[in-house]
């Protein structure tokens, strides 16, 4: 590739985002009392939210749809073809539709109009036409209006879907808002992947998968060693005659130890111990527990309660699990 197509290509590229931008930025100007009244029946519907489309508009229909069921909006995708095919059966008089299209009368919009009021479900109209049948028949239009798609032939949805995408993310951000719907709520509709292990993975999830290394505070070095050693977390706990937890002792303690003692024979676990070491309670969130090691600048964390010994964790737990 040339200099002077190189030149030209990243100008392009620079002008569709500046495009795209003046659109939505276009956006704050319709914002008023048809969104909040399209806010009041979504929130006050019965049912679920199906929304649909055809095209390009299909797509951010479906987007729009798996943001809501995220965000706590029960909600559905019906394609417009389909639904004259068969899917209409998704739609209840007890959900709103929400329907978008960038003219607002695609043939297959129109024909399925009719079909929506015997329904009587409400209608809600994502469109950049305000005079169009879709809006006529619509309980509210949210107004997705641009001047001027960022195709350089102004015919591909560009700005266009864009705005839609847009309108829908500020609906579902809303409705969140309108909900209370907080960071715990959206954790559970998360379980799997990283956004659910940062919001509900526990210390107590993790920990007991690990060796519980662990001496008596009267053991001889040499136990220590071995200890530290078969269980390969860099670390081993110790405790007292009740269990009770009473210090820990690293591989920086033996390390330490070596530096001070030409002979060790008769030294204890207690003598090396840390007395002080740093636990944590199995509930406490594995975010937390990873902010936590990093604070401290140690790799692993004695998992206690009531001063009793539970077990450990250790920071390549946390980040297998893809904590960061």
């Amino acid at each position: 590739m040339d200099t002077k197509l190189k030149k030209k290509i990243t100008d392009l590229a620079i002008n569709v985002f500046a495009a795209e931008s003046r659109a939505i930025d276009s956006l704050k100007n319709t914002i008023g009392e048809e969104f909040t009244k399209a806010i009041d029946l979504i929130i006050n519907t019965k049912g679920k939210a199906v929304i649909t489309g055809i095209g390009k508009s299909a797509i951010i229909a479906q987007k729009i749809s798996a943001t809501f069921n995220s965000t706590g909006q029960s909600s559905v995708f019906m394609h417009a073809v389909d639904a004259l095919h068969g899917d209409l059966g998704i739609l209840d008089k007890n959900d709103v539709l929400i329907c978008l299209s960038k003219s607002g009368n695609s043939p297959e919009i129109v024909n399925l109009l009719p079909y929506i009021k015997e329904v009587g479900s409400p209608l809600i109209a994502i469109t950049g036409n305000k005079d169009s049948a879709l809006a006529t028949a619509a309980n509210c239009t949210l107004d997705v209006f641009v001047e001027r798609e960022a195709c350089i032939n102004n015919l591909a949805p560009t700005s266009s879907t864009t705005t839609a995408m847009v309108m829908g993310d500020a609906l579902a951000v809303c409705l969140m808002e309108v909900r209370n719907f907080d960071e715990n709520d959206f954790a559970r509709n998360h379980p799997s992947g990283t956004l659910g292990k940062i919001m509900l993975l526990k210390v107590a999830d993790l920990y007991t998968k690990n060796a519980i290394p662990k001496v008596s505070e009267n053991d001889s070095i040499n136990q220590v060693i071995l200890e530290i050693t078969s269980k390969r977390l860099g670390a081993t706990a110790v405790i007292n005659g009740t269990n009770d937890l009473v210090g820990i002792i690293t591989d920086g303690d033996l390390r330490r130890m070596l530096e001070k003692h030409e002979n060790f024979s008769k030294l204890k676990a207690k003598d090396i111990m840390g007395k002080s070491p740093k636990t944590i309670a199995p509930e406490v969130l594995g975010t937390k527990a990873l902010a936590f090691m990093r604070e401290c600048s140690i790799t692993q964390l004695i998992v206690s309660e009531d001063k009793k010994l539970l077990g450990f964790i250790h920071l390549h737990d946390l980040l297998k699990e893809g904590l960061t």
